[in-house]
């Protein structure tokens, strides 16, 4: 048990912030009224940040009602208009970096740099890239396909979306939600986790204050049974997109399928990280440590399974494990901090049960405890490296969402790529090879959504992010997120002026 404290002022001033509740609803902070409360907790210190009234359906349907008034206004708007309004915003996100930093490094637990340098710098860039591409919009090409009329394909956005996004990255994963939605001209409700709310409401706060009108961007802090579920089976909610594991995106399709909503799915992963026998070794060695470690393990993209060629296998574990263990965990505001706590106590346990399990069948080369001392009280994990687990086992198959990596021989490159390609998700991948064929078979046969050669992990505005099979459907970011959005109609203008067309003798008449 951990006893709630304060948290200290210098990491930021939560309660300051969201004194008038933790909802945002046509432009102004509201608090729930569901009659329960809950309380965001300093994954680092078991700290009390901040504790408010969750939504309940009255707030949900405020906010979806705000939403619905706000859409023929914003979807009237020109490309123009609403890019100029993403450009604002864009900069007033980037007027206040550091305040989003701090803000998610404290309900998240990241070390500050991978706020400031990963978090806030990709989702101010992530906003100028909707500002433009909300210019872009365009349909198909007018033509004269019959002969005697013309047809066009207009582009239009469906209306009221219903997002819910997860607490591992929480500002991006609001930007990622909301920009492309209201670039395409719809408008939007989020339901951030109630774990992490802080940045996705200051992202809200920020639209307003760039001129992005009142009802555009709304925020309902509350579970997902109370609020999240009420937001997906909504009547006037046209379009759910959600973020989160596989078993709860079944739950939100049979919601939404229930009420023929539009859909998209970015559920879990377990990513392969192919390194074959030709592969710079040194180079193998720290992506896997980087992209397995990232944001604590807590990414759907994060390497979990790193399949070796056997000439090249015990060196990666013994390199892989004596670099995981220079890594520093601590303060996630100290500069010296390269590792994080888990997002809280109750995630940490949970990652630590799978390690625990794990050593029945597997050997813990490194890691597999949470560190004492003056870390005791946070939620922290030692970076794990697993060996010897077998490929049908919970530790291969079973996203942990922690610093854990399993670690797998294979000889030849058909027994690679089938080992990588063996599992239910399709998120992501990554193969480390010198030879050009070696691949090209591997961006061709590795059956994910993103594949990467010689790295892990990077992303970027103007590339599409999604999965394949039970990593769900749909995209994130650049144009491709448009086809989510929007839906198109097929316009057709008769260019005879004739009264009787002929195709009428079907119905009457004769030729």
């Amino acid at each position: 048990m951990h006893t709630p404290g304060t948290a200290t002022p210098e990491r930021f001033p939560a309660r300051d912030h969201f004194a008038d509740g933790a909802q945002y609803i046509a432009g102004r902070l509201a608090h729930g009224t569901s009659g329960h409360a809950h309380t965001v907790v300093d994954p680092a210190t078991g700290a009390e940040v901040l504790t408010y009234g969750l939504a309940g359906a009255d707030d949900v349907d405020a906010a979806v009602a705000a939403a619905r008034a706000a859409f023929p206004g914003w979807a009237g708007a020109t490309p123009g208009e609403r890019s100029d309004a993403l450009h604002r915003f864009a900069g007033v996100l980037a007027e206040r970096a550091e305040e989003f930093a701090r803000a998610e490094s404290l309900q998240c637990g990241k070390p500050l740099k991978l706020s400031r340098e990963f978090d806030v710098p990709g989702t101010v860039d992530n906003t100028a890239f909707f500002a433009g591409a909300a210019r872009h919009l365009q349909g198909q090409s007018a033509g004269e396909y019959t002969g005697d009329h013309t047809s066009y394909v207009r582009r239009e956005p469906i209306g009221v979306v219903g997002s819910i996004a997860p607490w591992n990255y929480p500002l991006q994963m609001a930007a990622w939600k909301i920009l492309p939605a209201i670039a395409a001209g719809n408008t939007i409700v989020l339901k951030p986790s109630e774990l992490t709310p802080l940045t996705s409401l200051m992202f809200a706060r920020a639209a307003t204050d760039a001129g992005i009108p009142d009802g555009v961007v709304n925020i309902v802090t509350g579970t997902g049974r109370e609020a999240g579920e009420r937001l997906v089976g909504h009547p006037d909610v046209a379009m759910t997109s959600f973020t989160g594991s596989t078993a709860v995106g079944r739950r939100v399709a049979a919601l939404a399928t229930a009420t023929v909503k539009r859909l998209h799915l970015e559920l879990g992963g377990k990513a392969p990280f192919v390194v074959f026998d030709d592969a710079d070794l040194d180079a193998a060695v720290q992506g896997a440590v980087a992209a397995s470690l990232i944001n604590t393990g807590q990414d759907c993209t994060a390497a979990t399974r790193a399949y070796v060629q056997r000439p090249l296998y015990d060196a990666f574990v013994a390199r892989t494990a004596a670099l995981m263990e220079t890594v520093r965990l601590g303060d996630p505001f100290a500069p010296g901090t390269d590792l994080g706590p888990l997002v809280s106590h109750a995630h940490r346990d949970r990652v630590a049960a799978f390690v625990d399990r794990a050593r029945a069948h597997a050997r813990v080369v490194t890691g597999g405890e949470a560190p004492g001392g003056e870390l005791e009280d946070g939620a922290y994990y030692r970076p794990t490296l697993i060996v010897d687990a077998a490929q049908d086992s919970e530790t291969v198959q079973t996203e942990i969402f922690g610093p854990v990596l399993v670690v797998l021989p294979f000889d030849g490159d058909d027994e690679g790529i089938a080992l990588a390609n063996d599992t239910p998700y399709g998120l992501a991948a990554s193969a480390w090879t010198g030879g050009v064929y070696r691949a090209n078979r591997a961006t061709r046969e590795l059956r994910a959504g993103c594949v990467w050669i010689n790295d892990h992990i990077p992303i970027l505005s103007e590339m599409p992010h999604g999965g394949h099979r039970n990593s769900g459907f749909g995209k994130d970011m650049s144009v491709y997120s448009f086809e989510e959005y929007t839906q198109v109609k097929h316009v057709m203008f008769d260019n005879t002026a004739v009264a009787a067309k002929d195709w009428h003798r079907t119905v009457f008449g004769d030729r």
